[in-house]
């Protein structure tokens, strides 16, 4: 029987942003395998990412209803120089169009984007880079 190469690549998307999420969560864990005496791989405040993962992202509204939608990304850099770039979903498979930053500042940014005609139900990643640091979250839609 073959699958619907749509629905492979919505399982593959939605697996890859999960990994991404598992993988964060696994580097905030990891310092527990440095050597004794050590401080490599070690973190100097259990509540924050790695190194390079340390920009925090949420959307608004989030679940969203409705093709075209608008929403709001807001976060913090977490240390890097401000916010360079949003991505919404894939660059082959993107959930965000007309993506706009108003605010790029490291200490608190937004930008606003609206949800692609062509989207579906489902869950998808939206990325930030925030010149050294970068952030995640999961976008979620119903429409």
């Amino acid at each position: 029987m073959r699958s619907n190469p749509k629905t492979t690549r919505v399982a593959l998307g939605v697996a890859l942003a999960a990994g991404v999420v598992t993988a964060a969560s696994i580097g905030m864990a990891g310092g527990a395998t440095a050597q004794p005496g050590s401080t490599e791989g070690t973190m100097t405040n259990a509540s924050q990412p790695p190194k390079g993962a340390r920009a925090t992202v949420q959307v608004s509204p989030n679940p969203t209803t409705r093709r075209g939608q608008e929403v709001t990304i807001t976060g913090d850099c977490g240390g890097g120089t401000g916010l360079k770039s949003v991505l919404g979903g894939f660059p082959e498979h993107p959930a965000l169009e007309n993506i706009r930053i108003l605010s790029a500042g490291p200490d608190h940014f937004v930008a606003k984007a609206n949800l692609v005609q062509t989207i579906g139900n489902g869950v998808g990643p939206v990325f930030v880079d925030c010149g050294g640091e970068a952030g995640v979250t999961l976008l979620v839609t119903h429409v």
